[in-house]
């Protein structure tokens, strides 16, 4: 029997990204049917597949071995009753197919029962067809089948994680552990609509078309006896219990975004290096911050009778909604940014009031595209680039990701650690550590050199950060290059 798997679940089988078996799928090189893969046709595909290497195998021997663990219990697993019902509908699931066997048994015992009788009265064809029947079975049950890991691990990530599929986008994400459907849709870096994430608002209702769910959280938001009769679910209080199909509003650009204005806290006041400082906000629970990857926010801060203010974009990922950073440096302290200046003189502290208005901007992804994607950023270009990079990786859904980061001045990349982390644990992904002492032109002509060197202008989503100087000299280099100009998303910081 065939072992129908998702592109979502095929990937996490074997630990590629979606957007390399969507490649392959165009390329004719692996075979679909509505949007399924065959098990036997991902191991054709994959000949050297080391289940034992991926990260769906290393999280069942982790619960294997530590099945009684605390971070097991609490993180990867679900909760006992959500474990129970997978499990019971496994189990129906088995009994109905050794009923089907049954049958099958015995319709081969009947059929070869009356070509027994056929043969006595010397038929030819009878004998014919007994002598395929037995070739047949002789050759299933004398078979020793290889031990089909796939559908084995298949199973097994359907007892650990359930698969939703969202309507109209077609966009599948995982629910694993104790997550609420909400948590996991943000952390698979799509854009469901959603508010206070609390179980107050019902902004992330949405209608169940198929599958169970059970209400991990208690909320005060109420809904109508209509909205229950049509299967709504408030997504930021229930989990998923079995493989779903949800109908929900998602973002599909920044005008879908409605701006808000919050107060959030600071968690913290970091050095990056000498002169770029991380200023880390988090929101309230009950109030957070809904944005795009590479949007910006204006921040205030109240004291001294003066509101200063200051537009950065944010550096983290909208998949932690709560938790904010943001790459603010020296030089925005010296160019008027009162909030700049306020920040490396010190005056921030642990636990002050931050207000927070936006989000604003349009350098955001475009995931529909699907393509490789060459990110150039320079000096604290990095901080919008990170977030879009962080959400690309969430999505799954790039066949490749390159980091071009120049820097005007010696260690200008002060998060080069973490890029060379993602380079070194991702296949997809390569970084390049770029000089621009001759200034940010000629960072920008630089970078753009070796995407263009790499070649497929034409099949790239190209991405630009940085001030004007670098911004311009790297566009126009893409441009004279061949690149099509709707392939480039740029922001000047």
């Amino acid at each position: 029997m065939a072992q129908l798997l998702t592109l979502s679940r095929a990937a996490q089988l074997i630990g590629v990204t979606r957007g390399e078996l969507q490649k392959k799928i165009r390329d004719g090189d692996l075979a679909a049917h509505d949007g399924m893969v065959d098990g036997a046709e991902l191991r054709r595909v994959y000949p050297d597949l080391c289940l034992e290497e991926s990260g769906a195998f290393e999280r069942v021997v982790q619960i294997k071995e530590q099945a009684f663990g605390r971070r097991v219990r609490e993180r990867l697993l679900p909760s006992q009753e959500v474990l129970a019902q997978r499990l019971f509908a496994q189990g129906q699931e088995l009994d109905s197919l050794r009923r089907h066997l049954a049958r099958y048994h015995e319709l081969l015992t009947t059929v070869r029962a009356r070509i027994e009788v056929l043969e006595q009265d010397g038929a030819a064809p009878a004998r014919e067809l007994a002598g395929m029947l037995d070739d047949g079975l002789a050759a299933v049950l004398g078979s020793q089948d290889s031990d089909d890991t796939v559908a084995v691990m298949n199973d097994m990530l359907r007892v650990m994680t359930a698969q939703v599929t969202i309507r109209p986008s077609g966009h599948e994400f995982f629910v694993e552990g104790s997550e609420t459907i909400l948590e996991a849709a943000l952390h698979a870096g799509l854009a469901p609509s959603y508010g206070c994430g609390n179980g107050n608002c019902g902004l992330c209702k949405a209608r169940l078309i198929a599958g169970q769910t059970r209400q991990v959280r208690n909320t005060d938001y109420p809904l109508s006896e209509v909205e229950r009769a049509q299967s709504y679910r408030l997504l930021c209080s229930h989990t998923a219990v079995s493989d779903l199909v949800i109908e929900m509003v998602e973002a599909e650009s920044p005008v879908d975004i409605p701006e808000q204005q919050i107060v959030a806290r600071v968690r913290s006041v970091a050095s990056l290096d000498a002169d770029t400082l991380l200023l880390h906000l988090q929101t309230p629970r009950t109030n957070r911050l809904r944005f795009l990857a590479g949007q910006n926010v204006t921040l205030g801060y109240a004291g001294g009778g003066i509101d200063f203010r200051g537009d950065y974009p944010v550096a983290s990922c909208p998949c932690d909604d709560r938790n904010l950073l943001f790459h603010v440096t020296r030089a925005d302290a010296k160019s008027g940014d009162g909030f700049a200046a306020r920040l490396f003189a010190g005056a921030v502290h642990a636990g002050d009031p931050i207000n927070v208005w936006g989000p604003f901007g349009d350098f955001v992804l475009r995931p529909e595209r699907g393509l490789p994607l060459p990110f150039l950023c320079c000096d604290a270009g990095f901080a919008p680039v990170k977030s879009l990079v962080e959400h690309a990786l969430s999505l799954d859904c790039f066949p490749e990701i390159a980091l071009y980061w120049a820097a005007t001045r010696p260690g200008g990349q002060y998060l080069a650690n973490q890029c060379r982390a993602w380079a070194g644990a991702l296949d997809h992904f390569s970084y390049r550590a770029l000089d621009a002492d001759n200034g940010a032109d000629a960072g920008g002509r630089a970078a753009a050199a070796l995407v263009v060197a790499d070649g497929a202008l034409a099949e790239k989503g190209i991405y630009l950060a940085g001030d004007h100087a670098f911004v311009d000299a790297a566009r126009d280099r893409l441009l004279a290059a061949g690149a099509p100009s709707g392939n480039i998303v740029a922001t000047v910081l």
